[in-house]
Formats: structure tokens, C-alpha cells, sequence
């Protein structure tokens, strides 16, 4: 009497759902269903269009009018940054003194001053991460109207960068209060904000609003289409 045992692999028929016959990758397009972007709760793709049952949000398989809205988003900060590094944001005065300070002015002031942390944090915050962010989501932008396949896990890792620096968007805003600090304050000190204050915080705005904007689902669109004219 012996006893049975499992069939090696290769060694009889293969089995119905063996790896290599499933798709590599499953979407939700592939799939025909819609998540809902408030509860994320999914729907069948004929839902598209209506609320979701669940909380009530309008249901979409992509965001509509994503590009054009963060195009349109993008370009009012591409358009706001330069008076928001050329115009003054803060001037600063005391009896004996009255300073008046763009971004970059007040880095150089705080480098110079010694305060080599602050000055660091205000330009990286001030400067380079709003460079940044306008950058990639035009280099994202541009990737997806161009129908581009070039390196999709790429772009979306870029994608969740811009999106995890947004969240830290609004430290921008506090460097009025970093260049107030080139003032010992006092019952005499005087801090007024510039209109460079307010380019520079609709600067921030705007590009939040292009980040939300973007559907990050359109660059794997592309990749889709591609997969399924090779398949045929």
C-alpha cells in the first residue's frame, strides 16, 4: 500500500491557473471597476458618473479634465513665481533701521548672519521645492499628452514625491516668520508683509492644486493601450 503523493511540478499536466497564464497586471480598468476617491469603496465601471453608494461622492474612472486643469494650475504659478522672488516679502524696521528683504535676499541676510540652519531650511523651502515641484509635474504633464511609456514606475514614484512634499507645502508660507528673526523684536521693531508674501502663498496654492489635479492613473493609460495592441 502506497501512499500518494502531490504531483511534482512538470511532471504531469500543469495546472489550470499556473502563473505564466495570469496577467501580469490587474487594473481597475482591466478589472471594470471604479474606486471612489472620498471612501474608497469600488463600484462596478457602469457606475462611473453616478454617486458612490457608500458616502455619496461622484464616481469617475479618471479625474475629469485633469490635464487641462493642471496646466491651467501650473501655469498661474510658473506665472506668480517670478514676482514672488523679485517683489519684496517683508520689510522689517526699528527706530535707527528699515530693512526690506526678498526671499533670496533674506537667505543671504541669514547666511551671513551666521544663521546657517534657518538660512538652509528657507531656501530649500522657499526656493528649491517649489523649482521642484513645478518641474515634475510639467515633466509629468507633458509625459502623459505625449503618450510616452518611458519608465511608468518612474513617474509615479515622482508623482508620490510631489505629493508627500505637498503636504509640507505650507511651511513655505512661514518664512515670513523665518525673516522676521533678522530683527530682535521689541516694543520699537516693526514687521510689515510685502505683496511678495502674497505671490509667494498663491505660488504654494496653485501648486497644490495642480498636484490634486494631476490623475496619476493616465500615465499606466498609455501602457495599457500599448500592452493590449502587443497582446493582439
Amino acid at each position: 500500500m502506497s501512499a500518494t503523493s502531490p504531483t511534482a511540478p512538470g511532471a504531469g499536466a500543469p495546472a489550470a491557473d499556473t502563473p505564466a497564464e495570469l496577467p501580469a497586471v490587474v487594473t481597475a480598468s482591466r478589472a471594470g471597476v471604479v474606486e471612489c476617491p472620498q471612501c474608497a469603496a469600488i463600484s462596478p465601471r457602469s457606475a462611473a458618473g453616478t454617486a458612490c453608494p457608500r458616502c455619496g461622492a461622484a464616481l469617475h474612472t479618471r479625474k475629469p479634465d485633469s490635464i487641462q486643469r493642471t496646466w491651467a494650475f501650473l501655469i498661474a504659478a510658473l506665472v506668480l513665481y517670478v514676482p514672488a522672488n523679485i517683489l519684496p516679502i517683508m520689510t522689517t524696521g526699528t527706530l535707527v533701521d528699515r530693512q526690506t528683504n526678498t526671499i533670496m535676499s533674506g537667505v543671504i541676510y541669514l547666511w551671513l548672519d551666521g544663521s546657517y540652519f534657518v538660512a538652509g531650511v528657507v531656501f530649500m523651502a522657499s526656493i528649491v521645492v517649489p523649482i521642484f515641484k513645478l518641474a515634475a509635474l510639467i515633466v509629468l504633464v507633458v509625459s502623459v499628452q505625449m503618450r510616452s511609456t518611458w519608465r511608468p514606475v518612474e513617474r509615479t514614484r515622482l508623482y508620490r514625491m510631489v505629493e508627500a512634499i505637498g503636504r509640507w507645502s505650507m511651511v513655505d508660507i512661514f518664512v515670513v516668520a523665518l525673516l522676521a528673526s533678522l530683527v530682535r523684536l521689541d516694543a520699537l521693531a516693526t514687521v510689515t508683509p510685502e505683496p511678495g508674501a502674497i505671490a509667494f502663498g498663491a505660488v504654494v496654492v496653485f501648486t497644490m492644486f495642480a498636484s490634486l489635479s494631476f490623475d496619476p492613473r493616465l500615465i499606466w493609460d498609455t501602457i495599457d493601450r500599448h500592452d493590449t495592441r502587443t497582446d493582439r
